[in-house]
């Protein structure tokens, strides 16, 4: 009996659009590809893969800011009161989200704070802006401060304090419950 579901046309489309990618990649191409050990993988999965570094090294590098239509300029913080920072906080949030930035940690920030920071860090941050649909763009809003007491305090698990603990011969802060607790869109599971 012939098995129909592995047409050899569709091999021979693949194997033809394997050669096409790395014939485009070979300007990029470095050891690193080497070292993801591709040999063993399906020829879909490797030009998945191969499709990705591609649409990495295309992809232009902007500030967040310019990633939307019409750009994405919302008023500076000591513009904003108290009660129109909130729902200006979240409008924000969920325009970062459309473009799937995912803002990780904030739950020790005030909302004054977290607005500062992306007003003042993200926005203005030169990323990739990569448009694959299934990738997501994560801020740690613990901060840039090799410093890890936020996170240390707040976010990790027990493991990981004892294991922080271990590495560096000092106990970690002492664990606290984050003062500003939010619901905020995460990267589906």
């Amino acid at each position: 009996m012939v098995d129909r579901s592995r047409s050899p046309s569709v091999d021979i489309d693949a194997l033809l659009q394997n050669a096409d990618l790395w014939t485009e990649l070979e300007p990029y191409y470095d050891e690193a590809i080497e070292r993801v050990g591709m040999s063993q993988w399906p020829i879909q999965a490797e030009n998945e893969f191969l499709a990705c570094m591609l649409a990495w090294e295309y992809a232009p590098v902007l500030p967040i800011y310019r990633w939307f239509e019409p750009e994405l300029r919302p008023p500076r913080p000591d513009q904003l009161s108290d009660d129109e920072l909130p729902d200006i906080l979240y409008e924000v949030i969920n325009k970062l989200w459309e473009k799937r930035i995912v803002l990780d940690f904030t739950d020790h920030l005030s909302d004054r704070e977290l607005y500062t920071l992306i007003y003042r860090d993200i926005l203005p941050a030169r990323e990739k802006k990569l448009d694959l649909g299934n990738n997501y763009l994560h801020w740690d809003c613990t901060g840039p401060s090799p410093d890890p007491e936020i996170w240390l305090r707040y976010y990790a698990s027990d493991q990981e304090r004892e294991e922080w603990a271990r590495t560096y011969h000092r106990p970690p802060p002492p664990k606290s419950k984050p003062p500003y607790p939010r619901r905020l869109p995460r990267e589906p599971e």
